[in-house]
């Protein structure tokens, strides 16, 4: 439109490319590298290793997951209100990397308790300290975008950027964490885990940090935040029947994303009964998710010119070979991988679009209000895309145990146990899926951005 092509031309480069690259690397590096061997195998590692029942470390899951959630608002909020000398939301970005690795590394350390009680108090204490500090530096990562670029061309490009780097190290946590964690136990480590985790940290340390310097001077598209209570922060923002079928969008695509990665372990070794087939499967969906973010991505964004059309039809082509691996997905190993790799990438990158749903809603309240409510409503996402995260990890283990799954029984699971397994793995994405296309498609914000295109050209010229 006009408009927006008039904010185009008169902005240019805003950050340079020192800024876009850690941006990238920070919290989709070291960090989501962590995130992705946590997602993938850390509730078998609690079922079939630590020996805890199915039910407590579904319990465990929704406890951590759930109070996850729930802090995401309070994050944004102090996000907004914080006053340093090194500016609003660049502070987080010192500690993040500290705690991180601290947490990270915890978790996968088996002290021997002989106790069951005893385990599912330690891992629930380090989980919870796990997801708070992913919460202490994903608000402000999430809100110094919109924060330092105004112009729309330039974010999705730094959320590309960002979605081909989560694609890349995703490949590599799911594709190679058995021969990693293999290669440190054969030279003398009692759980590889642990070093993986500590090297991962070495990266989380030098882009988050390097995020620090690099947006010093940056924050430049803020005005004074409301000062009210937080609860009110929160309620100002959905108040505004626009905002939520994007709040149930975060929370579908959150959901569909986990189950793609988290079933990904216990089907192939329950359902198909064949472990030694992990690797080769976890790599078909890390390299369709890489192809995703890396090449699919951009053009579909350029070929579809929004976020919310390469959504709309990102997900309708996976709900289509989801329903058919549903179906057909034991026929045969070749053609569950081929259909398989196809489905993660027209799913992978729906993780990544919903970011721009964030900035359209930051867009929007500054429209509305005339306030800068970046952390707010990056929280909000936050806490969608948590509440989606709990109801993956602790719904899995929830349905296994109901079902009647038996740890370590490979080939010899009960018929409910398989049903529920081939559910959570293509069943339960293809309805997250229509949900969140519905959401997408019958989102009234659209109707909004020649007026926001309009204040952005403002923004600027008043600078």
């Amino acid at each position: 439109m006009a408009n927006e092509k008039t904010a185009k031309t008169v902005v240019k480069d805003e950050v340079g490319t020192a800024f876009k690259w850690f941006h990238a690397t920070s919290a989709n590096g070291g960090a989501m590298l962590m995130a992705a061997v946590i997602a993938s195998y850390f509730s078998v590692y609690m079922t079939d290793t630590l020996k805890i029942p199915a039910a407590a470390a579904s319990a465990i899951m929704f406890v951590a997951t759930l109070w996850d959630a729930i802090n995401d608002p309070m994050m944004g909020v102090i996000a907004d209100r914080t006053k340093s000398r090194w500016g609003r939301y660049r502070p987080y970005f010192i500690f993040a990397p500290i705690l991180l690795t601290f947490f990270a590394t915890m978790i996968w350390i088996d002290w021997g308790f002989a106790s069951t009680s005893t385990k599912v108090a330690y891992v629930l204490i380090m989980y919870i300290g796990y997801g708070m500090t992913v919460t202490m530096y994903s608000m402000p990562h999430m809100a110094i975008l919109p924060a330092a670029v105004r112009s729309n061309e330039q974010r999705n490009m730094i959320i590309s950027l960002g979605a081909g780097v989560c694609a890349t190290v995703f490949t590599i946590g799911n594709t190679f964490t058995a021969n990693i964690t293999g290669f440190f136990n054969n030279i003398g480590f009692k759980n590889g885990y642990v070093p993986f985790m500590l090297i991962c940290g070495v990266f989380a340390f030098i882009s988050f940090w390097g995020l620090f310097a690099t947006s010093k001077g940056k924050e430049k598209y803020l005005v004074e935040p409301e000062k009210g209570h937080p609860l009110k922060e929160i309620g100002r923002v959905l108040k505004y029947k626009e905002v939520w079928p994007y709040l149930i969008a975060w929370v579908m695509a959150s959901m569909g994303y986990g189950m793609m990665f988290s079933t990904s372990v216990y089907y192939i070794m329950y359902y198909w009964a064949r472990p030694d087939l992990i690797p080769v499967y976890m790599g078909v969906i890390s390299i369709g998710a890489l192809i995703s973010m890396v090449v699919l991505m951009p053009i579909f964004l350029k070929v579809f010119k929004t976020g919310q059309k390469a959504l709309f039809v990102s997900q309708g082509l996976s709900i289509v070979l989801y329903v058919i691996l549903f179906f057909a997905g034991k026929t045969n190993f070749v053609f569950l991988c081929v259909l398989t790799f196809i489905s993660a990438c027209t799913a992978s990158m729906q993780n990544a679009l919903v970011n721009v749903l964030v900035n359209d809603t930051i867009d929007f309240i500054m429209l509305k209000e005339g306030k800068s409510s970046n952390g707010v409503i990056s929280s909000i996402k936050g806490f969608a895309q948590k509440c989606g995260n709990t109801i993956v990890s602790s719904g899995i283990l929830a349905v296994l145990s109901i079902s009647g799954y038996i740890a370590g029984a490979i080939g010899q699971q009960p018929e409910s146990a398989m049903f529920a397994l081939n559910f959570l793995k293509f069943g339960a994405p293809s309805l997250t899926g229509i949900i969140l296309i519905i959401c997408v498609v019958k989102s009234p914000m659209n109707k909004y951005a020649e007026d926001i295109a309009v204040m952005k050209v403002k923004m600027g010229e008043d600078k």
